[in-house]
């Protein structure tokens, strides 16, 4: 990698402010013009260097106060239609498989979110619309510190 390869590599490895053009800020504090700065960071990604680039809600901050943990059993053959419909609920952050299954049969997690709405009443909803009525609701209790690794 090139020095200005690290250097935007360390740029965007930090926390991106919520404005209008996050990346024109980061652009001019490389020297760079936005749109050299977002054709430096395609050619990164796709050259391997950069496997991932992705926002992290700090869904607390954000006002969603209500957060659980739900996992379901579902048939294997009822995985994917199952995510499908779970990932399109907008209360859902994560939807996933997950092999081997907790204690054995819970198979399929997701992460609801909310800022006023009742979890369970948001996972019986999910339920009937998947009909699958196998599941745990486990409250999140504590948030631990989140950070991000840093490379350069």
């Amino acid at each position: 990698m090139t020095s200005e390869n690290i250097k935007i590599a360390r740029c965007i490895q930090n926390d991106i402010e919520s404005i209008s053009h996050p990346f024109k800020q980061m652009a001019d504090s490389c020297g760079l013009t936005e749109k050299n700065f977002i054709i430096i960071i395609k050619k990164l990604y796709h050259e391997g260097y950069i496997r991932k680039f992705g926002a992290v809600l700090r869904h607390q901050e954000a006002g969603y106060k209500n957060n659980s943990l739900v996992i379901w059993s579902v048939a294997e053959v009822q995985i994917e239609k199952a995510g499908k419909i779970f990932s399109l609920f907008p209360f859902v952050s994560h939807c996933y498989e997950r092999k081997p299954a907790f204690q054995g049969k819970y198979n399929l997690f997701t992460m609801l979110h909310s800022k006023d709405a009742n979890i369970p009443v948001l996972a019986n909803k999910m339920a009937v619309s998947a009909k699958i009525h196998d599941f745990i609701i486990l409250e999140t209790l504590e948030e631990y510190k989140k950070t991000s690794p840093e490379y350069f």
